[in-house]
């Protein structure tokens, strides 16, 4: 019986009597244009903007504005470099793929399951706190019923397929969308009609300037009598981890219709994103609200309504967060879910992982981190302290590692470029005119990849200022340490090899005929 290979490379075996028609086991390559660019575009908006942003623009006041600018050019230009191998090299699992391919076994190993345990840490928190929201309308529902309700509707929304996935992700996307531009555009409108305002300030861009301590209140960095650090540079730890979910993109490359031409449209859009839904709503609020009076007992945009009056926005808010915290967790499904797919192709985790049903869809590894988010939003119920503390202390550090890996990464596929032993589209060429056949470049790529991981590692350095993120510093530590003994007991002396069959992620007997 001879074998086929699908698009993303997934073997398939031929049915007896059916001449050539391949078994319906393979990714589905069924995301839209409209469904990529709108996954891109809600995951750069969830609560951490509605509720986070007040904790941010306490830090640095009006200088926040400069910390969402720089940190969203470290994160467009991380997912540029995703953006460059994804387009190259279309796989489900992305960087867990391109790690293994260009860099080693190890280093594959470590990517996958690190951001697959991000984000049951980041789907844990999400499903924890979903009940907060119910509750605004329905108190006596107790909040473990609210977490085990979503849990099991957006599990069983995960299994109907990838273009199920797609356009319910959507619909979350454009309901966040409409909410921001929405908060936007009244407050364009109060500061232009000059409207009164509770705060007894007059509405005016000015007010970024003309209030205690002006563009920068806290300077830099600075201690506090209380012995907090605060100022620009401690903004940016919190501003850089709200950016988490971006390199979602990269995950959808495998099973998008037309990754060539769509990538780089939805990653090219991700820095008009950033200046639109975080500065530019910022900006309006910090105009329109003194930003010393923003103080995170309530929503920044939820203070933009009620300075003028609308006291409806606090629960049009609601709404919106909880749409927010679906998408997450349903977004959260899908990645884990296509990287437990990709480790098991790899040989990092178990084979049963990267079965696919009859919609191509990975009903294990759908289930199987479904049921371990449920184990994790039990643990917060029963010691919250403990959860909140440790377990997303690890999340935090985890998302740097991942960042940090995809520059690393990017390098070694770059110099596997220039030798000859690229991607399909690629081979056979070497030196510049590999290099220069690439589609989608990372912009200055000789040196942009070293100007993040030195960023990124500032950011950890900051993290040690913070008693709040100091332990999720030491936490990442002992992760990385506990990830590389589980590599080394999987993989032995084969984990410093890299994958070089270019097809490493896919059925080894693809290459052979039976």
């Amino acid at each position: 019986m001879s074998k086929n290979t699908m698009h993303d490379g997934t073997a398939t075996a031929s049915r007896p009597g059916t001449g050539n028609t391949p078994a319906p086991a393979a990714l589905r390559k069924s995301l839209k244009n409209r469904h990529v660019q709108l996954i891109a575009l809600g995951g750069a908006i969830g609560t951490g903007l509605f509720y986070g942003s007040s904790e941010s623009i306490a830090l640095a006041g009006p200088s926040i504005l400069l910390a969402y600018l720089v940190g969203g050019l470290a994160i467009f230009m991380i997912a540029r470099a995703l953006g460059e191998m994804s387009v190259e090299d279309p796989r489900a699992g992305a960087f867990s793929y391109y790690a293994t391919r260009y860099w080693s076994k190890r280093a594959g190993f470590v990517s996958g399951w690190n951001y697959w345990f991000n984000y049951i840490l980041v789907s844990m928190v999400e499903l924890s706190v979903v009940g907060s929201f119910v509750n605004y309308w329905f108190p006596a529902i107790p909040q473990w019923v609210s977490a085990a309700v979503f849990l099991v509707v957006i599990a069983a929304m995960n299994l109907l397929g990838v273009s199920k996935f797609g356009e319910f992700e959507f619909w979350f996307a454009i309901i966040k969308i409409v909410a921001v531009i929405a908060m936007i555009v009244g407050g364009l409108a109060v500061l232009i009609a000059g409207l009164p305002t509770d705060s007894g300030v007059k509405a005016s861009f000015s007010n970024w300037f003309a209030l205690d301590g002006g563009v920068l209140p806290h300077g830099l960095l600075q201690q506090s009598a209380d012995g907090q650090w605060t100022g620009l540079l401690m903004a940016l730890v919190v501003v850089m981890f709200s950016f988490g979910g971006t390199e979602l993109i990269g995950i959808t490359a495998g099973e998008t219709e037309d990754p060539r031409r769509t990538i780089p449209r939805a990653t090219n859009g991700i820095i008009w994103r950033i200046l639109v839904f975080y500065i530019g709503a910022l900006g309006v609020i910090m105009a329109v609200v003194p930003w010393n009076t923003i103080d995170g007992t309530t929503s920044p945009f939820v203070q933009i309504f009620d300075s003028v009056g609308v006291h409806a926005a606090a629960g049009i808010l609601n709404f919106v967060c909880l749409t927010a915290v679906m998408s997450v967790y349903n977004s959260g499904l899908y990645a884990n879910s296509r990287m437990l797919y990709s480790l098991a192709r790899q040989g990092n985790a178990p084979e049963i992982l990267g079965k696919l049903n009859f919609h191509g869809v990975p009903v294990v590894g759908v289930l199987a981190s479904a049921a371990i988010t449920a184990l994790a939003v039990v643990v917060v119920f029963l010691w919250p302290d403990f959860a909140f503390n440790y377990l997303m202390s690890i999340a935090t550090i985890a998302a740097a590692i991942n960042w940090i890996m995809i520059m690393v990464t990017e390098i070694k596929f770059r110099r596997m470029v220039a030798a000859g032993d690229g991607p399909a589209e690629l081979k056979g060429l070497k030196g510049k005119e590999a290099l220069d056949k690439i589609a989608f470049k990372l912009p200055f790529a000789n040196v942009t990849p070293y100007v993040v991981i030195a960023f990124m590692l500032l950011v950890v350095v900051l993290m040690c200022f913070s008693a709040s993120y100091r332990i999720a510093v030491i936490a990442g530590v002992i992760w990385l340490a506990v990830l590389f003994a589980a590599a080394q007991l999987a993989l032995g002396k084969s984990g410093s090899e890299r994958g070089e069959d270019a097809a490493v992620i896919v059925d080894a007997a693809a290459a052979t005929a039976e």
